[in-house]
């Protein structure tokens, strides 16, 4: 018979809904509150079935077994390794495999930031279920919220409960735009940073990692908000801002290290980016 919740060694916390109004009226926790949150282990037989969908935006994360969810009339299997992301309202259920019950992690959000973050973790009603590539650091993220909330629903709890969600979603944000180690992207970035005194063609480049000019300039695009070329200047830059705070080599000579066989169309090239020549940046009070 599907059940809801109590399973052996949960962990469970629903936070007053009279608490989470004060939560969401004031600074800070307006922004981002957890509302619910738990820990259910092979949870054989779970189901939540919820037709209007809910108040608040649900993240489960599957570290093992499976399950499945049925978002927005749409049929999705959830498997380990993954996150489940169902947005406000989305008419819903979801439940663990008979085969492999799932063991999940799951918290319940509102807040006035939470559209924005859903849109760059990339989750949808149309497509909510999304792989995370590092689901130990998500893991012990909602691991912290859970044991936070358990403790008590202060003003300082939630307030730390909401910098825990809010570093769990970016984290997926950012574990979603970075390469997976060996894919075409990964390989192009670490040659691009291996030889960062070197002329490197785009469409050399493309036929090295095997995939076209086009579409690794989309990947690019997609992973760091510029091309390919954007991003080899970007750590070419990194690596002279190192250089002149970190060594006495001259303009000329850190020029020629990172690409630049003109030291004046580095000069150029550097004030252009960081509103102050090599010399002037080299002087600057840091720290």
């Amino acid at each position: 018979m599907p059940i809801q919740e109590g399973f052996r060694d949960q962990r469970l916390t629903v936070v007053p809904r009279r608490v989470v109004a004060e939560a969401q009226a004031r600074p800070v926790t307006r922004r981002l509150t957890v509302t619910d949150c738990g820990y259910y282990p092979s949870a054989a037989d779970h189901m939540m079935t919820r037709p209007n969908g809910t108040e608040e935006t649900i993240l489960i994360l599957c570290a093992a077994g499976a399950g499945w969810a049925r978002v927005a009339g749409a049929q999705h299997r959830v498997g380990p390794n993954a996150a489940l992301v169902i947005p406000r309202g989305a008419p819903h259920s979801y439940g663990a495999s008979p085969e492999a019950p799932w063991t999940i992690w799951w918290c319940h959000l509102r807040g006035s930031d939470l559209p924005e973050l859903v849109e760059e973790i990339g989750a949808s009603a149309s497509r909510p279920v999304l792989p995370v590539r590092r689901i130990d650091r998500a893991i012990a993220l909602l691991d912290e919220i859970v044991t936070i909330l358990e403790r008590d629903h202060s003003p300082a709890a939630l307030m730390g409960a909401a910098g825990a969600a809010w570093k769990l979603l970016t984290q997926i944000v950012v574990d979603r735009a970075m390469p997976a180690p060996g894919d075409p992207l990964q390989r192009a970035m670490a040659y691009l940073a291996e030889r960062l005194d070197s002329t490197v063609r785009v469409a050399d480049l493309a036929a090295m990692v095997g995939v076209s000019p086009s579409h690794l300039s989309a990947l690019f695009r997609r992973a760091t908000g510029g091309g390919v070329l954007a991003h080899q200047t970007a750590l070419r830059m990194a690596q002279a801002r190192n250089l002149l705070d970190t060594t006495d080599a001259t303009v000329a000579a850190i020029a020629r290290e990172v690409g630049y066989h003109d030291p004046f169309y580095f000069s150029r090239h550097f004030k252009r980016m960081h509103e102050a020549s090599p010399t002037e940046y080299r002087n600057r009070a840091k720290g």
